[in-house]
């Protein structure tokens, strides 16, 4: 079958290699798992860098997120059939034509999720979800709460400026550019800023979900952040981390990261089943819906990692792991 690698860390452009393997049978427990589609997100590609290699094993497939159906189970396994459609989560390995994976890591598809929403509906509207939870636990009510939200021109961006506005929050969405801000205020509700290190802007700010990280961050940090105020952070776009200046310089403010994956393996089942009924429930009334700027034949992943970084890539990108 064909397969990614990725046996150095560095550039994705030059180290994920596609490669062909053979596919052994499910053993006791798994279940194999035809891949129709699989998404390319930031944390598929920032283990790739090296970023994290203190707790990253080489080689490894990449790919967090994507659906497929079922297509031979182990013995033991009754939860599951051939001919499901799953959600196979907690561990990387979606970037290739089948996989093995516990069936206890494999969750049910509803029939009326299509195929789009079915390769996104794990980690941006999870961590949406878990990152308004993480701020009810710090305020209680998040009503009439100024909350501002960078990199709110992304996929995750716009789903939390959605849920913000349906918590009774004044939300503010933080881009870079004008392109961004225009499309940004007529897709979603709140206020729409632009900002960067040279222009931060003028707010004040009851909590910060940030994604950039860097001095821009600390910036924030520093200068909207109100007393008691929460940042809670989960990604670096940036690549450079918050100054850790910035963070002691306001003991009298929370901060916290959310790492999904640390999440999923300690939230157990119940809890992550509970959460997908309400990304699935999301996603069927448009509140996580993600735009596809393209979908890619997994044979051509080059042309697909070339699309993600430029800089005019309107949309999330998708993999089909079967051509």
């Amino acid at each position: 079958m064909r397969s990614t690698l990725v046996s150095q860390f560095g550039d994705p452009r030059q180290v994920i290699a596609l490669v062909d393997v053979e596919q052994p049978a499910p053993a006791a427990g798994e279940v194999e798992v035809a891949l129709s589609l699989a998404a390319i997100n930031p944390s598929d590609l920032i283990p790739v860098t090296g970023a994290y290699s203190a707790r990253t094993t080489l080689p490894f497939v990449p790919g967090f997120e994507g659906f497929g159906i079922v297509t031979r189970t182990g013995s033991g396994v009754s939860s599951l059939k051939p001919g499901d459609r799953v959600i196979p989560i907690g561990a990387s390995g979606l970037w290739q034509q089948n996989l093995l994976r516990p069936a206890e890591w494999c969750f049910a598809l509803p029939d009326d999720i299509g195929d789009t929403d079915a390769a996104t509906c794990y980690v941006n509207p999870l961590t949406a979800l878990q990152l308004i939870e993480a701020l009810r636990k710090h305020f209680g009510s998040l009503e009439r709460r100024r909350i501002g939200v960078t990199a709110a021109g992304s996929a995750i961006g716009g789903m939390l400026m959605k849920l913000l506005a349906g918590e009774g929050v004044d939300a503010i969405g933080i881009v870079r550019s004008e392109r961004s801000a225009e499309r940004l205020a007529r897709e979603v509700p709140g206020q729409v800023v632009i900002g960067d290190e040279r222009h931060p802007p003028q707010l004040r700010l009851d909590a910060i979900i940030d994604a950039v990280g860097a001095p821009f961050a600390g910036d924030l940090i520093r200068h909207t952040l109100e007393p008691g105020g929460a940042f809670v952070q989960y990604g670096a776009l940036s690549g450079v981390p918050v100054p850790q200046t910035a963070i002691q310089a306001r003991p009298d403010c929370r901060f916290s990261f959310l790492w999904l994956r640390t999440w999923v393996h300690s939230a157990g089942r119940p809890a992550i089943e509970a959460a997908f009924a309400k990304s699935f429930d999301g996603l069927r009334s448009g509140l996580f819906s993600s735009r596809i700027a393209a979908i890619y034949p997994l044979s051509q992943l080059d042309a697909a990692l070339a699309h993600q970084v430029d800089p005019g890539r309107d949309g999330k990108l998708l993999l089909d792991p079967r051509c």
